[in-house]
This record gives structure tokens, C-alpha cells and sequence, in this order.
């Protein structure tokens, strides 16, 4: 059968005769069948056929293949004779192109710049998140068996694995995009894939002041805040824009500090020169070699480092962090999941416990309220913009409770505009810091001003 003849046959077979009863029957959700599927399936094997092992040669430049790739696709499709348009042709050269290169049907929500997540729902569900809202996209994978290959491809670059007996998994994209893949049979309904994106153009603090994430005079305030060497931990829920506050916070270290940066999936971009990055490795196929984020925290202190920068602080290494913090490893961040600045410190409490070392609550505490002065919560607001919501600053302990006071908070009150965005921004609650001193003595001033009611 000819290449034209498949293609027909597929678009008859997608024209079936409906009746009542299969309308009645019919799911709300139909299979959905690509018409070009026998002609790409023709062309991919094609392709194999042509270039064979050098498209697995580790020799070969990645450029030079690319460059290789697209050439013998162009000829393969032309040889064929078939009754494509132009433009159908273009479609299935990239489609292909995608699949050998790339990572298949998610290469164009990859390379499109208004989307920043991307979440697998099995191989027929993709949706995508657009300025912080969720939509659903046509594209989808072929097969379950399709979607685990592009899965392991991704995992498989960066050394990891996922299979029945390791059905979940976390990963990056060449670019930092952060990855979890979750296969059955933990996943009841087929293989689920997120893929939280990153700009290879971080934001700035310029972008996130555009964005309304918070203001000039904030941005100030914790220029002076790192450059000073406070202790600051990020909050927030998943999805809040925690990682990128902390990218562009920690852009602000000054350029002559060595900085050790500790990730579970390295996603920090920081543009600074002397910038050492450790990223945690699993258990692999027989359970050992694991290496985790408590190990590196351990092993940082040893390298001489002025500053130290977790990505996310989730298990008993908060200990180690919170020791750090308080030995004379000031101006280090962190980012810690939870709802609000107070929770963080008691989730910082809940993790130090899980290191397995027997202290008491108020030694805990303790530790916390010496170790952290600035805690920022950042929060996904109903509108879908990632703001700003609180500043507050450890003060010390009162008996057995940390005491904390907001420095800046987020005006609610402000309303909604007529597109449902929040108006409000970050205003501050005319309490100035007690660190204030500490600062001037290290001749960082704090602006009068900053610190005004309501401003």
C-alpha cells in the first residue's frame, strides 16, 4: 500500500457511520486520532532507516545531528509521493523532527514563552497554565507506551530512572525546567507528567516589579536585607513562584561572595561568578548511593562558603540549615512550603524533628528565632499573579513562642479592578525592623520613608 493509500485509509476510518445508539453511548471525552499518524509513523521509520546509529552517537555534536536530522527528513518526505500540502508537510517535518530531537508532542508548549507549566494528565489530557490560569490543548501523545518514552527520555539524561519499582521520579530539562513524572501503578488512570518551566532569561527584579509581585521600595528593602547578611526564609504553597523569588533574590548577593547553592533539581540561575552548584542524587536500582540534601548542607560547610542558598528545605536537613544560620554562615536562603510566615517557623520546627535527634520544643525554637530574621510569603492569588503577601521579621522569644512582626503586608482592601486582578500591593505596616541598627552598622541605611504607615 502507498503512502497516499495509508493516509486516505486513516481519514475513512475517522469518518465513521454514526447512529443513535453510539451517539447515546459515545464518551464525553472521544479517543482522539491524528489523520497524518500512518504518514509520520512511514516517515519516522524512514528516518531510522537512514541515519541508524548516529542518531545515538555520543561523539556527535548536538547541533550536527539536528542539523543531519532535518536534511534526511526533508529528503525522506520528498521522495515520498504523497497528496500533502505545503503546509502539511512542514507540520509533519517538525512533528517528526520534535519526536527525534526533542520530547515529541510537548516540544511546541515547550518552546512557547506564555506558558509556564505543563501538566500530563495521561496521553490524551495536556493541559497548560497561561498567566496563571489553566487550559486545556489539543496536543496529545499517541499511546501510554509513547508518553513513557518521552518520560524516560527526560529522566534518562539526567541520570535517573523510573519503573514499577521506582514509579516516581524528579528530573530537569537541559534548560532547568523542573520535572516530575509519576508512572503506574502508582498512577491509576495512565503515566502523569508536570513540567514546571524556566525562562533561559530568568526574571529580574525588574520583571517581577512589572508583574506587580512587589514594588520598588520593597525590591530596596531587601537589596539591603541580603547585602546585610540576614537569614531569610521564602514561604509559600506549590506553584507560588517561591524558586523564582529566591532566583532573583539571591541575585542581589554581592559579586566578590562565594556562594554554595544546594538543589534537589538544579533550577537557580544566578549570574554571579563564584557560584558552586550541588544538586542531590537518589538511591539507584539496588537502594544505595543515595545523596541527600542534608549531606550537601553537611558537606557546604566545609567548602567555604560565604553564603549558602537551598532551594527547598522539606526534611531534617532544616537542622543542619538552622546551624548554619547560627555558626557564623549568615545571609543564607531557603524556601520552605507553608501558608502563611508564622506557619513557616512551625513547619521549620515539625522538619528539625524529623532529623531524629531528641530536643526539646523550646531548644528548637530557640534555634529558629536566633538562626531566621526575615521571613517573605509568596503566594498565587485567586487572579493568578504570584504576589508579595507578607514581610515579617523574627524578633526573638517570649517565654516559649517566637515573636514576629509584620513589616510589610498586602493591602486587600484595595479591591479588584475590572478584569478580577487585585489591585492592592505591598504596604507597610509602619514598624521598622529591629535589624534596622545591625544595618547601619555595616553602613546599609534603610530609607526614613520606607517604613511610613500605609506606604
Amino acid at each position: 500500500m502507498s503512502l497516499a493509500d495509508r493516509l486516505e485509509s486513516v481519514r475513512r476510518a475517522q469518518q465513521p457511520a454514526a447512529t443513535a445508539e453510539q451517539d447515546r453511548n459515545a464518551p464525553e471525552r472521544p479517543r482522539i486520532v491524528d489523520p497524518f499518524a500512518a504518514v509520520k509513523a512511514s516517515v519516522h521509520q524512514a528516518l531510522l532507516d537512514s541515519l541508524g546509529p548516529q542518531l545515538y552517537d555520543p561523539h556527535l555534536d548536538q547541533g550536527e545531528l539536528e542539523t543531519r536530522v532535518r536534511h534526511t527528513l526533508q529528503e525522506v518526505i520528498d521522495s515520498e509521493e504523497t497528496p500533502l500540502s505545503l503546509s502539511d508537510r512542514t507540520r509533519i517535518a517538525q512533528e517528526v523532527a520534535d519526536e527525534i530531537l526533542g520530547h515529541g508532542p510537548l516540544e511546541p508548549l515547550l518552546r512557547d514563552s506564555e506558558i509556564s507549566e505543563i501538566m500530563v494528565n495521561g496521553p490524551e489530557k495536556i493541559y497548560v497554565e497561561r498567566a496563571g490560569k489553566l487550559y486545556s490543548v489539543d496536543t496529545h501523545f499517541s499511546s501510554e507506551a509513547h508518553l513513557r518514552r518521552t518520560i524516560d527520555k527526560i529522566v534518562g539524561r539526567v541520570g535517573r530512572r523510573v519503573d514499577e519499582a521506582s514509579p516516581l521520579v524528579d528530573a530537569r530539562l537541559p534548560d532547568g525546567s523542573r520535572v516530575n513524572a509519576v508512572i503506574p501503578p502508582i498512577a491509576l488512570d495512565g503515566s502523569m507528567l508536570t513540567i514546571r518551566k524556566f525562562s533561559t532569561d530568568p526574571f529580574t527584579d525588574k520583571d517581577l516589579i512589572a508583574f506587580g509581585t512587589f514594588s520598588v521600595q520593597v525590591r530596596d528593602f531587601l537589596i539591603a536585607t541580603v547585602r546585610g547578611r540576614r537569614n531569610i526564609i521564602i514561604s509559600g504553597g506549590t506553584g507560588s513562584g517561591k524558586t523564582t523569588l529566591l532566583n532573583v533574590i539571591s541575585s542581589f548577593i554581592p559579586e566578590d561572595e562565594r556562594i554554595v547553592t544546594i538543589e534537589d533539581a538544579a533550577e537557580l540561575q544566578l549570574h554571579q561568578d563564584h557560584v558552586l552548584r550541588l544538586e542531590s542524587r537518589p538511591a539507584n536500582i539496588e537502594g544505595k548511593g543515595s545523596i541527600p540534601i542534608r549531606e550537601l548542607v553537611k558537606n557546604s560547610l566545609r567548602m567555604r562558603p560565604d553564603r549558602i542558598v537551598v532551594g527547598e528545605i522539606r526534611d531534617g536537613a532544616a537542622l543542619d540549615m538552622l546551624q548554619a544560620m547560627n555558626t557564623g554562615h549568615d545571609g543564607s536562603i531557603t524556601t520552605v512550603h507553608a501558608n502563611s510566615p508564622r506557619d513557616s517557623l512551625s513547619r521549620l520546627e515539625t522538619l528539625v524533628l524529623m532529623a531524629g535527634v531528641d530536643l526539646p520544643v523550646r531548644a528548637i525554637r530557640e534555634q529558629v528565632a536566633g538562626a531566621v530574621d526575615l521571613v517573605i510569603q509568596q503566594a498565587r492569588l485567586k487572579d493568578g499573579s504570584r504576589r508579595v503577601v507578607a514581610i515579617s521579621e523574627v524578633v526573638g522569644m517570649e517565654s516559649d513562642v517566637i515573636t514576629m512582626q509584620d513589616i510589610f503586608t498586602f493591602n486587600y482592601s484595595a479591591g479588584r479592578d475590572e478584569n478580577g486582578r487585585f489591585r492592592g500591593s505591598l504596604v507597610s505596616t509602619g514598624l521598622r525592623p529591629k535589624f534596622a541598627e545591625d544595618l547601619h552598622d555595616q553602613g546599609i541605611d534603610l530609607p526614613p520613608n520606607l517604613f511610613v504607615r500605609g506606604m
